[in-house]
């Protein structure tokens, strides 16, 4: 299952079909006339002058996208643009899927599996820095506004700024230009704290601290992480998680220990949090029953809580405490019966033994040893199969179900020259995993 650590965002500054964009001249025209205004001392007094200047910004900034909008089928575009055609198409793949791209003389765009367009790349602006001249114009409006009469038209000029930089940052990042991207949510997050808006930005700032975080910026990413924490915007943890791992680069071991278990209170179920704490505290060389005591003073508060007892065992499990991980997650399916990860957890222990083993008999010369290894290997593998199938059994996760199948159908395929009934279940889950449809 992939996921992509990273803020999507729901892209805003789409163009109304059927509205009228400026072409490229019109709009040069019009930025040419409002900066002259602007160098007049009568009219630079007047916020109006500012406005129309930002709005002239933002006019030649869009001027290049036409009438395609994010979210418009492929062939309604076709419609709606009239004579502007691509010069050429092809597919392309972004972050492992693929995409049919057309190109035209401005811009690039980007259609999905269903042929809608996700995307939109603009390759020859009016003017390269089109938003950040509009952010000044808007900035100067608010300046010279004593009465702050027009506040809500600079916040809203403000809130677009802030918009179209995010929707560019993504799309930046979907091209692989984390630096291009980290630069686009930087702007988008600064924009959305200038006054009068003055937000945070969350999806911004988030975004702008992990691309920082990606290009080992780790100072700015503390400085963008912090935000979110301070505006309660947490990512499920992964804020946590990312924040500690900044400090630690930093050197800060203190604030990456201290940041890891506020985290922990707060996100008990992050895996990311999770690991962190456990390579903390095994290359610190701390008593780990630490994480225990973060663990006891959770179950205090949710003692009915499942998944608290699941995570004591892939704490136990990854310090190498079989025993101790297996009555762990026994423990999870006693408190809820129907909570699927308890025995998923025990499944996934015994999987992984027997896959060591396995690569212990590769390597092993001795026939002896290696038949003796081989008969662990597939005795892990069948106690495997209980816990699995019971997962299955009670999962409502329809993707769950089929990544459990994904691991049955492995495990039954070893073994299906030896009954009918594993030759039955290995066709069964080998249909599930194909068509990805539970049975």
């Amino acid at each position: 299952m992939k996921k992509i650590l990273i803020a999507l965002a729901v892209i805003l500054s789409v163009q109304v079909a059927g509205a009228q964009v400026k072409s490229a001249a019109d709009s040069k025209k019009a930025v040419e006339s409002a900066e002259a205004a602007a160098q007049n001392p009568k009219k630079a007094v007047k916020p109006a002058t500012w406005l129309k200047l930002g709005n002239a910004y933002m006019d030649a900034y869009n001027s290049p996208f036409g009438n395609a909008w994010v979210g418009a089928g492929q062939q309604e575009l076709l419609l709606i643009m009239g004579g502007e055609k691509p010069s050429s198409t092809e597919t392309v793949e972004l972050m492992g899927e693929p995409y049919t791209k057309e190109v035209y003389a401005e811009k690039n765009l980007y259609f999905n599996r269903a042929g809608v367009l996700a995307m939109i790349e603009v390759t020859k602006p009016v003017y390269d820095d089109a938003l950040a001249k509009a952010l000044d114009a808007y900035v100067k409006a608010y300046e010279v506004d004593v009465k702050h009469s027009k506040d809500k038209d600079v916040a809203a000029g403000l809130q677009n700024i802030a918009t179209k930089y995010l929707d560019e940052g993504m799309t930046q990042y979907m091209l692989g230009n984390i630096k291009g991207a980290n630069a686009c949510f930087s702007a988008a997050s600064a924009a959305a704290e200038t006054a009068p808006l003055s937000v945070i930005d969350t999806t911004a700032t988030y975004n702008a601290g992990f691309t920082s975080w990606s290009l080992q910026d780790y100072s700015s990413a503390v400085n963008y992480f912090k935000k979110c924490v301070e505006a309660e915007y947490y990512e499920d943890g992964e804020v946590f998680a990312k924040l500690s791992d900044c400090y630690s680069k930093l050197g800060d071991k203190e604030n990456a220990k201290n940041i890891l278990e506020e985290g922990f209170k707060a996100f008990p179920q992050s895996q990311s949090i999770l690991i962190g704490l456990i390579n903390f505290y095994i290359e610190s060389g701390d008593d780990t029953d630490r994480l225990f005591s973060l663990l006891d003073e959770a179950k205090k508060n949710e003692p009915n809580n499942a998944s608290l007892y699941y995570v004591e065992g892939n704490i136990h499990n990854q310090l190498g405490d079989k025993e101790s991980a297996i009555a762990a997650y026994e423990e999870a399916n006693e408190v809820d019966p129907n909570y699927e990860y308890g025995f998923i957890g025990i499944g996934i222990l015994y999987y992984n033994e027997a896959l060591d083993l396995q690569t212990k008999a590769q390597e092993e010369l001795d026939d002896a040893k290696y038949m003796a290894l081989v008969e662990e290997f597939e005795a892990a593998l069948k106690n495997a199969i209980d816990p699995f199938e019971k997962a299955y059994e009670i999962s409502k996760n329809n993707e769950i179900k089929v990544n459990i199948a994904e691991y049955l159908k492995n495990i039954y395929y070893r073994f299906r020259d030896q009954s009918a009934d594993y030759q039955a279940k290995y066709e069964k889950y080998d249909e599930v995993v194909s068509t990805g449809n539970p049975l």
